[in-house]
């Protein structure tokens, strides 16, 4: 009898040792798959249209990364990958990306389009301007009139990507806005919406981050759809070069890029806010 204990102690004993191991084993092939952080700079208007929240668990998820966002302008997420301080930039300013990649500071692979939609002239429903009777689809003469009419004008001036095409507008205008009616406000793209909206002003604003947070305000889209193209909004997906430094997470970001632009996340963009809005809020053109 004392033997027959014995035994069954001992395999008991045996069971409980394997289980330990095994159990073991799966805490540290769990933390195998986790492949450490990557931060990706991007913009507001990414940030404050739901995208990021919306898509981002999805590459955690499937690449075993975790994303750090850094929600800055895209001049700002552009000096991050300058200096070495991120990992990959998803930004919308073309033409300052083209620099950026020409100054060697992106990795071999350059810029990739990833998606666009189009900016929007929003202000206040009495339109003191006179912007959606005017220049309803020109998006010069909507600037011309709020600043012929002195109208309360918000601007990000933050050298982001709307900011950019801010300037861009008022310069194809041939105006330099000055004055008590145009405010800098040196803001993201969700506050300053908020800003023209506490002030019965008028701002220029990404469609996407509209959609999401322009709801809870008393403004209106007053001048949109530019036949000349002047409102187009593209944004690109960018490696940072890993010889920065030997804290850039060149695998990481890589591993981002690729994701961004692959055919099953193209999906995913094409297909938010559609159910919310009735609209996509980005049109997926990766190549």
């Amino acid at each position: 009898m004392k033997r027959r204990i014995l035994a069954a102690a001992l395999v008991l004993a045996m069971v409980l040792s394997m289980t330990a191991i095994l159990s073991g084993c799966g805490s540290e092939e769990e933390t195998t798959e986790s492949k450490g952080t990557i931060i990706l700079a991007t913009t507001t208007s990414t940030k404050d249209s739901g995208l990021l929240d919306e898509i981002l668990p999805v590459f955690e998820e499937e690449s075993g990364y975790t994303v750090d966002v850094v929600s800055v302008g895209s001049g700002e997420a552009m000096t991050m990958g300058e200096n070495g301080e991120a990992d990959v930039l998803l930004v919308h300013s073309p033409a300052a990306e083209e620099e950026y990649v020409a100054g060697g500071h992106a990795d071999e692979d350059g810029r990739m389009d990833v998606m666009y939609n189009d900016f929007v002239i929003i202000g206040p429903e009495a339109d003191p301007a006179g912007v959606s009777a005017n220049a309803a689809d020109d998006a010069i003469a909507a600037f011309e009139d709020i600043m012929n009419s002195q109208s309360t004008f918000v601007s990000r001036a933050d050298e982001s990507g709307t900011h950019s095409k801010e300037l861009s507008i008022w310069e194809a205008a041939g105006l330099t806005p000055s004055g008590d009616w145009y405010v800098e406000a040196a803001a993201g793209m969700g506050d300053v919406i908020t800003m023209a909206d506490e002030m019965s002003g008028y701002t220029l604003a990404d469609r996407a981050t509209w959609l999401n947070v322009g709801g809870d305000t008393a403004l209106t889209i007053l001048c949109e759809k530019d036949p000349s193209g002047t409102l187009y909004n593209q944004y690109g997906v960018i490696c940072v070069n890993p010889d920065k430094n030997e804290n850039i997470n060149h695998e990481g970001a890589k591993a981002f890029q690729e994701w961004i632009v692959s055919d099953e996340t193209q999906q995913l963009i094409g297909e938010y806010g559609v159910e919310e809005y009735g609209e996509a809020l980005f049109v997926p053109n990766a190549k």
